[in-house]
């Protein structure tokens, strides 16, 4: 299943795949750094600034800057990724920035209870911006 991430809800998104990923299919996210974080600017960057300051230099958690791993990192927290069933869960699921060649003209599905229109908010912040003010370099 290969699913296009553009001006889809993160968390939304999230729940979706890790539900089809626990039922064994192959997951494939797309565009990324299109997806959406709904909230104000300033507090969405706070809280992932918080994230990524965490924690000693040496010894972590260490959180991701990456749009593709952010998403990933989302997706991993709503599974219990210690345990076998969690793992191999998670292991199903790729993300890109962008969509790769191998994937170009293969069909790609769109979920409508993630998209952003669904939403009362009009304050949201794009993963790829965040991605850009936390220091990524891509």
């Amino acid at each position: 299943m290969i699913i296009n991430a553009e001006d889809m809800i993160l968390g939304r998104l999230a729940t979706y795949a890790a539900k089809e990923a626990l039922r064994g299919k192959d997951i494939f996210i797309v565009n990324c750094e299109k997806a959406v974080i709904s909230g104000s600017k300033k507090m969405v960057l706070g809280k992932y600034q918080e994230k990524v300051r965490r924690g000693a230099p040496l010894r972590g958690p260490y959180f991701p800057r990456m749009p593709d791993k952010i998403v990933r990192r989302t997706i991993r927290g709503m599974l219990s990724y210690k345990k076998e069933r969690g793992r191999k869960a998670l292991s199903k699921i790729k993300c890109y920035i962008s969509v790769p060649e191998e994937l170009k003209n293969k069909k790609m599905e769109t979920i409508k209870q993630a998209h952003i229109s669904k939403t009362q908010s009009l304050k949201y912040v794009s993963v790829g911006r965040i991605s850009h003010l936390l220091g990524a370099k891509v």
